[in-house]
């Protein structure tokens, strides 16, 4: 079975992608790091439905997600997983998360509030470093990437 674009549909043998939505408290302003961005936003398309949101704060981020989303929050308190582990994480919401989008926030300089955690399925975690979260955003583009080319077998990711 071969992924398509949702207006491609009307094919049997082509199954709607998975919607994924990377939302971010702040804007990107380094263009090395917009640069980066872009080129993952470039590679995920074949693999998915991508959208980057930008919100002024936490308030705005929850306000402008869909209801159904299924919400994973990248925050300091998180689980560390491995990339295998995020892969099968990602495999999971695609194919039994009935449709709905996959989310991943990230918070902004202060981290996340109360509001969102608990909104959010599970919290995420790049282990116990503090990371800038303008390049978070990179790091969780690449590893969405990654997940994808694992869960499809294609050669970016070694064990």
């Amino acid at each position: 079975m071969r992924a398509c674009r949702p207006a491609s549909t009307t094919n049997p043998r082509c199954r709607e992608l998975v919607k994924v939505i990377v939302a971010a408290v702040g804007r990107l302003k380094e263009p090395y790091l917009a640069a980066a961005e872009a080129e993952y936003v470039k590679r995920l398309r074949p693999f998915c439905t991508l959208a980057v949101t930008e919100a002024k704060d936490e308030a705005a981020l929850l306000a402008a997600l869909p209801a159904n989303a299924h919400l994973y929050a990248f925050d300091e308190r998180g689980d560390a997983l491995s990339s295998a582990d995020f892969a099968a994480l990602l495999a999971h919401e695609a194919s039994h998360g009935g449709g709905a989008p996959v989310a991943f926030a990230i918070g902004g300089a202060d981290g996340h509030g109360d509001a969102l955690r608990a909104r959010a399925q599970r919290l995420l975690a790049f282990g116990r470093m503090t990371i800038a979260h303008r390049l978070v955003r990179v790091i969780v583009l690449e590893q969405i990437y990654r997940a994808f080319t694992i869960v499809r077998g294609t050669p970016y990711h070694r064990d």
